[in-house]
């Protein structure tokens, strides 16, 4: 005989499928045949397994490509996480903490995993199979560019040398300025690299849409907002500050230590993959992107990132 508990939730049940012109009956027979789910297929592990392709027979290159898989993945949970704070409340302080806790904490295991890039390859290895690569680059992650726009307004995502003068521009206009562009110009000829071409051909009208979809609802209005009402405690406000220090320090030095890892020698630094200008253009205290600019001090933005450069680096790189 069927428990109280499961005659209460057949009734449950009986009057959702009623509520849309359903018959529970059909749902039920459905459960009596239907298969019990396994975990490799629930998943997908097989096709999970299936997606690293190296291009080259260079045992390394499948390090390479599972890692930035993994990263993508990070990506997508942040930003699963950006389209819910983007209708969030601002009367529900407990879950703005909590869903930025989420985002810092993905950032924090996709830095300390890091070492898999920076001391988990050989670096003959990847210099032999980099050259296969080309002219594909992480550069290329439309994941990452994404939560950067849903992070802050457009014109804190602009060049610095340009910002002043774009600052009263249309959308389309601040995107033709956003910082990361420049750091995918040939530095011979200062013109687009076919790994920019082939990024803004895949994404361009995309990254525009999102950026309009954003506007006025990005993580720094909110932020904003909360300050206005009264509602951004001391709390909040420092899991605000983490979360700027991830995204915009720490994540991109982790890619700056592995360039110099791999890229920098005696006899002259190596471009990256894709011909991106990687001393220039992954230090932060170049870029001073900060999505969260009321929440720091003039003083603090001007050093932006060169505190973590002191504590993380064994030697200053050139360029800093």
């Amino acid at each position: 005989m069927p428990s109280e508990k499961t005659e209460k939730l057949l009734e449950q049940l009986f009057e959702k499928y009623k509520l849309s012109g359903q018959n529970i009956d059909d749902y039920l027979e459905g459960l009596l045949v239907s298969n019990y789910e396994p975990y490799w297929r629930y998943i997908a592990l097989d096709t999970l397994l299936s997606l690293q392709q190296p291009k080259t027979d260079i045992p390394d290159e499948t390090i390479f490509i599972g890692y930035h898989q993994i990263t993508e993945l990070y990506f997508k949970l942040a930003l699963h996480e950006l389209h819910q704070m983007k209708e969030l409340g601002h009367d529900q302080p407990e879950r703005w903490a909590d869903k930025l806790n989420r985002i810092v904490r993905y950032f924090q295991n996709l830095i300390h995993s890091f070492d898999v890039m920076i001391e988990g390859m050989e670096k003959e290895q990847f210099l032999q199979f980099r050259m296969a690569l080309l002219p594909a680059s992480g550069f290329q992650s439309a994941q990452f560019r994404m939560i950067e726009m849903a992070s802050t307004q457009a014109i804190n995502l602009v060049a610095l040398e340009r910002r002043e003068a774009l600052s009263a521009k249309s959308l389309p206009e601040q995107y033709e300025g956003i910082y990361w562009r420049n750091g995918a110009m040939d530095l011979a000829t200062g013109q687009k690299t076919l790994t920019l071409q082939q990024f803004e051909d895949a994404y361009g009208q995309r990254f525009l849409q999102w950026m309009s979809d954003w506007q006025g609802q990005t993580l720094n209005d909110h932020c904003e907002e909360l300050a206005r009402k009264g509602a951004l405690t001391d709390e909040l406000k420092q899991q605000f500050r983490r979360l700027d220090t991830y995204l915009n320090v720490n994540w991109r030095l982790s890619h700056y230590r592995s360039a110099v890892r791999y890229l920098q020698s005696k006899g002259g630094d190596a471009a990256a993959t894709g011909g991106t200008n990687w001393q220039k253009f992954l230090p932060p205290r170049f870029q001073k992107i900060v999505s969260f600019p009321s929440l720091w001090t003039a003083e603090e933005i001007e050093n932006w990132g060169k505190s973590w450069v002191e504590e993380q680096l064994q030697f200053k790189p050139k360029g800093l």
